[in-house]
């Protein structure tokens, strides 16, 4: 199956097709699921919407994990002055991946917190969407909300926290 997947990503043809077969190379997590995402990429790195979508694949992918991001976050594709690749990419994990945001070493929330710390002085609004993620911090387990308290105290503790973040944080902290 795999390669007939990675075939059809290859050739090109329908966008609903081609996406699907991307999609399921990169949720099966087979060796092909790379050299699939390059091509993918490599086609259509100059439609915006696009590349959009080929982050937020990557972003919800049960194996895609802080680390990961980091590293997609570092590629040429993102830009965290644009809203929709933070969107696609950022919220995307920190929304749909719920096994990566919400891992037992806290490595998830820490990513959040370093993105909203960062992106709250350029965009605030799109900070603090982000930062709704934590809204249910307090349902996990203890070590969980620990590492979440830790990563909501540390973006309350940025100086010149724009308002919009500082009053999801704060919510979230009073909770």
């Amino acid at each position: 199956m795999a390669p007939r997947l990675a075939a059809l990503v290859k050739a090109g043809g329908n966008m609903t097709d081609v996406f699907a077969a991307l999609a399921t190379l990169v949720q099966l997590n087979v060796p092909a699921k790379e050299a699939a995402l390059a091509a993918f990429y490599e086609k259509w790195r100059d439609e915006a919407l696009v590349v959009d979508k080929w982050l937020s694949v990557q972003a919800t992918a049960r194996t895609t994990d802080a680390r990961a991001i980091r590293a997609l976050m570092a590629q040429p594709a993102f830009d965290l002055k644009n809203p929709n690749r933070v969107y696609a990419l950022i919220r995307g994990f920190c929304g749909a991946n719920p096994r990566h945001f919400h891992a037992a070493d806290g490595s998830g929330y820490a990513l959040a917190a370093d993105v909203i710390s960062e992106l709250q002085a350029m965009n605030p609004q799109v900070a603090s969407r982000i930062a709704r993620s934590f809204d249910r911090w307090r349902q996990f387990d203890a070590g969980r909300q620990a590492y979440a308290r830790a990563a909501l105290e540390r973006i309350a503790a940025v100086g010149g926290l724009a308002k919009d973040v500082a009053e999801v944080v704060g919510n979230a902290l009073k909770g």
